[in-house]
């Protein structure tokens, strides 16, 4: 039998892996010059309610129009995208030719009792631009605690600009259930991307 190490085999690893619960695909979403991206309980065969504890948004090559912010907006069972969220983040670069490296905050992307943010990246509209994301999204139908969210982003900015590594994560300060959730650039259509909502069950 095969370690992994500290004695874990891969039998053991593959029911830790299987104990976490599998994921469902539950809608694939396809940017072309639009205004948002939206998932919306209940509509268009959207499920974003207690049937999962945790919800993973994936984003893929996400490009807008105009360069600027993508932002994620968050519905508590109202019509506008508005529920506040409070959050910080850290971001790690390192440029393509070695000459520069960074870790710091970017403090135009943290959320102090918000509804405009988080802010999932700041976009450049170059063509050879683009980026990858994931976001989980915690027990959204919880009517007792805040809502959690974690978003990881990858990024090349253009020509020759390198990498940028960013990890956020935060709270949706509501005891609302969350209902919906919206991407949207702070100025502009997203011009192109793919937008991709999984549940992930707890057995």
């Amino acid at each position: 039998m095969a370690i992994i190490s500290n004695g874990t085999t891969i039998a053991d690893a593959g029911a830790f892996s299987a104990s976490l619960g599998s994921m469902v695909h539950i809608k694939t979403v396809t940017a072309s010059s639009s205004a948002d991206v939206t998932f919306v309980h209940g509509t268009s065969s959207v499920v974003l309610d207690s049937t999962y504890p945790i919800y993973l948004f994936k984003l893929i090559n996400p490009h807008p129009a105009t360069a600027g912010k993508l932002n994620v907006f968050f519905r508590d069972g109202g019509t506008d995208y508005d529920a506040t969220c409070n959050g910080s983040n850290f971001s790690a670069y390192h440029a393509e030719d070695d000459s520069a490296t960074s870790l710091y905050n970017e403090g135009d992307s943290d959320a102090t009792q918000s509804a405009t943010v988080p802010v999932i990246r700041n976009l450049g509209n170059e063509a050879d631009s683009s980026c990858a994301a994931i976001m989980y999204l915690f027990n959204p139908a919880s009517t007792t605690f805040a809502k959690h969210y974690i978003i990881n982003t990858n990024y090349v900015y253009g020509s020759s600009y390198g990498c940028f590594s960013d990890r956020k994560g935060g709270y949706i300060n509501t005891a609302t259930a969350i209902d919906g959730v919206q991407f949207k650039m702070a100025s502009g259509n997203i011009d192109s991307g793919t937008f991709k909502l999984y549940g992930i069950k707890d057995s």
